[in-house]
């Protein structure tokens, strides 16, 4: 299936990693015209280049902290301007600090606003005046299937995400009759940086190894592992692709099955 995507301009935020750079690069590999974004400007030029080799085609790194207030809007500005224009955006960012309820004080609320709701509002804010000038605007959310099913020594991330989907949804309702579409895709345990970082929590938390974490995470999954950047990628890449010209609203799970409920 021809996705459509040749040609398309698109950033992708929180890149440098993880799902972020899984989904840069797939674009790159449809022959989209991307701009990476992280909040170290070396570390990015490397991922840039590393990026641009595997998919044959450049990437423009754009270094920033989306935590920042004034910090997005500038991001979709040079994205626009070095891109001539922009038609995808993807939102995306880190995850908070892992803990239980009452060992997280304001300070950590407040940060978690920042960088799981605001940063994705304001990037989406940011953006809108170039996606209405697209003929096949898309904006695609990345936040996580604990918004459907709270996961363990995860509350700010379980609490602070659902306002990102929230958010998503009501956009999806207000400017789809401008033909802009905005869906999320909820990832559950997939093989990234941070999902190793979350392991190691919790086997400190419990006594255990991470080898014996990850392992009884992998096994909640009926497909008995965990997933893998490329495949969340894949999804992604479609999701936002004209091919997918009439889903919009959606909030779609790539979690293997592990979330157990029926809608």
């Amino acid at each position: 299936m021809d996705l459509g995507l040749s040609g398309k301009r698109a950033l992708v935020a929180g890149s440098s990693r993880g799902l972020g750079y899984a989904v840069a690069s797939q674009l790159v590999r449809e022959g989209c015209r991307v701009v990476i974004n992280g909040r170290n400007a070396e570390t990015l030029a490397q991922v840039s280049q590393q990026m641009a080799q595997e998919a044959g085609n450049p990437v423009i790194p754009l270094a920033g902290d989306l935590t920042e207030a004034s910090t997005p809007a500038k991001i979709v500005q040079q994205a626009a301007e070095a891109l001539g224009g922009l038609d995808i955006l993807v939102t995306n960012s880190g995850g908070p600090p892992s803990g239980q309820f009452e060992s997280m004080d304001d300070q950590a609320w407040y940060g978690a606003l920042e960088l799981n709701f605001l940063s994705h509002m304001r990037l989406i804010r940011a953006a809108l005046p170039y996606l209405r000038q697209s003929e096949t605007p898309s904006v695609l959310t990345i936040t996580s299937y604990s918004v459907k099913q709270p996961i363990p020594f995860l509350v700010l991330s379980n609490s602070v995400r659902a306002a990102t989907v929230g958010l998503t949804k009501t956009l999806a309702l207000e400017l789809g009759k401008e033909g802009i579409r905005f869906n999320s895709i909820l990832p559950a345990w997939t093989e990234t940086e941070r999902v190793k970082e979350l392991m190691e929590y919790r086997a400190r938390a419990r006594g255990t190894s991470m080898e014996e974490e990850m392992s009884k995470q992998a096994n909640d999954s009926p497909l008995g592992r965990m997933g893998k950047p490329e495949e969340f990628a894949n999804v992604a890449t479609f999701l936002v692709s004209p091919a997918a010209s009439y889903v919009t609203g959606v909030m779609l799970p790539v979690d293997g099955g592990m979330y157990k409920g029926m809608l």
